[in-house]
């Protein structure tokens, strides 16, 4: 691979074209545009919640979560409690409320190697979510699922940073 990333189980192949067009993500070390976040087709449950898979991709496919984490290493926080709160600061008041916790659950795809390296997996993100009726009254489907996509692109960017 090109970023000599030897363990291919923290990679995957792309898990198809993006939905919606690719963000560029700006990591520090990357050319770029070279790092992108795609996003599948989102889907809404019967019971309200809104589920979508968004990955982290480069030539070879999905990157791992430490090819993203700070150059000085990862933190001592997995990469799905780093990504929750920066998703969650993200998307804000676009997230429906419930007993006093924002409606969002995330879930990486695929399990770390070791356990006790949990940066060591591939950066795809399945994430599900409730939106506040009236903040998202006036936004078609895909303006909802541009803004989560927004919302895990810039959280991969901040989570680079130390």
């Amino acid at each position: 691979m090109s970023n000599g990333v030897e363990n291919t189980a923290e990679r995957l192949p792309l898990p198809g074209t993006s939905f919606l067009k690719v963000r560029p993500i700006v990591i520090e070390g990357r050319a770029e545009g070279e790092i992108r976040a795609g996003a599948a087709q989102p889907s809404t449950m019967p019971d309200g919640w809104w589920i979508a898979l968004f990955w982290v991709q480069d030539g070879d496919g999905v990157v791992s979560c430490r090819e993203v984490a700070p150059l000085a290493g990862p933190p001592p926080i997995s990469p799905l409690e780093r990504y929750g709160a920066l998703m969650t600061n993200g998307l804000g008041d676009l997230l429906a409320v419930e007993e006093g916790r924002s409606c969002l659950k995330l879930r990486l795809v695929g399990e770390a190697a070791q356990s006790s390296e949990p940066w060591r997996r591939p950066l795809a993100l399945q994430v599900a979510a409730k939106w506040d009726p009236i903040r998202v009254a006036t936004m078609s489907g895909s303006k909802v699922a541009e803004a989560a996509l927004d919302a895990f692109a810039r959280a991969v960017e901040v989570a680079h940073r130390p």
